[in-house]
């Protein structure tokens, strides 16, 4: 995990709620960087020196690598999903050390998009305990799982990052094994090979996010190669983990499907044929913003380029008032059913949980 934490963390300020610093798991994670300066703070989603300072910008990336905010989860809810999961649990972190282009958490922090984690994981787990108790069995399968409920763990966070900051993770992983009617899922583009050791006895589900390597080393930035990423899809699987896909964002530009045609010929040839028998996909088309884009003009002009294309996309107004982009209606219906017919030449194996 050092490795791991050199590359990625090299935390030297930590903001943290008084009340985090009070709970073990707090502790833990200050330990982790003794030398790293301790600044108390009212509210870790909300610093102003990190979040409201529009210079933060050309630090991008190093106040990633160098912040750790360090709070205390007060909302703990279930949000109903029906896609990937049937609940968006609360998160155990929010952010991450990675700095993918097209992120969208970044667009409710500002300036800076540094990990939050947060410390009262006992009670995240005795809420989470108590409603999938609540829920009883599953009595008609959904395309979430045939037979258990489905708790997304990190919907503002990448899991993988987040077990190098603290044992949240693992804890997480090791409650869902006693939960015999529910199941823990994650989607990640990070490869830590801690989280082998685990345990998960069949309880969380992996899914590896992949998008063709030639676009994902102008806008994955900081993460796992797409191909280290399906390299540990089998070895995830022999861990005890279920190891679903995400073709996702997928970014159309003039090539776009010979290079999907590329990946997907790639991933054929070397899962194994459990992996195939085990696996779905989600398709997810790029979504951008207004906002974001013009943060990541200032650090990274470059992705947009790919991701900022007036010319195939338009507006939509989401229903927090922000201005997103998304692909033309029409050329993206086009476009999805292009990539189902390649899938369904290339993987067959592959069914497709959704699209859109």
């Amino acid at each position: 995990m050092r490795d791991h934490l050199t590359v990625l963390l090299d935390v030297r300020t930590i903001y943290a709620e008084p009340a985090a610093l009070e709970l073990e798991r707090g502790r833990q994670i200050v330990a982790r960087w003794p030398e790293a300066e301790v600044i108390e703070v009212a509210s870790a989603n909300r610093i102003d020196a990190v979040h409201n300072t529009e210079e933060n910008v050309q630090r991008w990336v190093r106040t990633k690598t160098e912040v750790l905010a360090l709070g205390v989860r007060k909302t703990l809810t279930a949000r109903v999903n029906g896609r990937s999961a049937d609940w968006i649990a609360a998160s155990a972190s929010n952010g991450c050390a990675m700095a993918c282009a097209y992120c969208y958490v970044p667009r409710h922090k500002g300036y800076a998009n540094p990990i939050t984690v947060y410390a009262n994981v006992e009670q995240m787990i005795g809420y989470l305990q108590r409603h999938v108790a609540r829920q009883g069995p599953k009595t008609e399968p959904n395309q979430c799982d045939p037979q258990a409920w489905v708790y997304d763990l990190g919907e503002n966070s990448d899991a993988s990052v987040d077990a190098l900051v603290s044992d949240n993770v693992a804890d997480l992983v090791a409650a869902f094994r006693d939960l015999p009617t529910a199941k823990a899922s994650f989607a990640t583009k990070f490869v830590n090979r801690d989280l082998l050791a685990y345990e998960p006895q069949g309880r969380t589900r992996v899914r590896f996010s992949v998008m063709p390597e030639r676009t994902a080393k102008l806008l994955d930035i900081r993460t796992s190669s797409v191909t280290e990423r399906v390299a540990a899809v089998d070895d995830f699987l022999a861990a005890g983990y279920e190891v679903h896909l995400n073709l996702s964002p997928v970014v159309v530009h003039e090539d776009w499907l010979a290079d999907w045609d590329e990946l997907l010929t790639h991933l054929n040839d070397v899962l194994s044929p459990a992996a195939k028998a085990q696996a779905a996909a989600e398709i997810i088309f790029l979504t951008h913003n207004q906002g974001l884009h013009e943060v990541n003009l200032g650090w990274h002009p470059q992705a947009e380029n790919l991701l900022w294309r007036p010319d195939i996309q338009e507006f939509k107004v989401s229903q927090n008032g922000m201005r997103n982009v998304r692909y033309r209606a029409a050329w993206k219906a086009v476009w999805k059913q292009r990539l189902l017919d390649l899938i369904a030449k290339r993987t067959p194996w592959l069914s497709v949980r959704y699209a859109f």
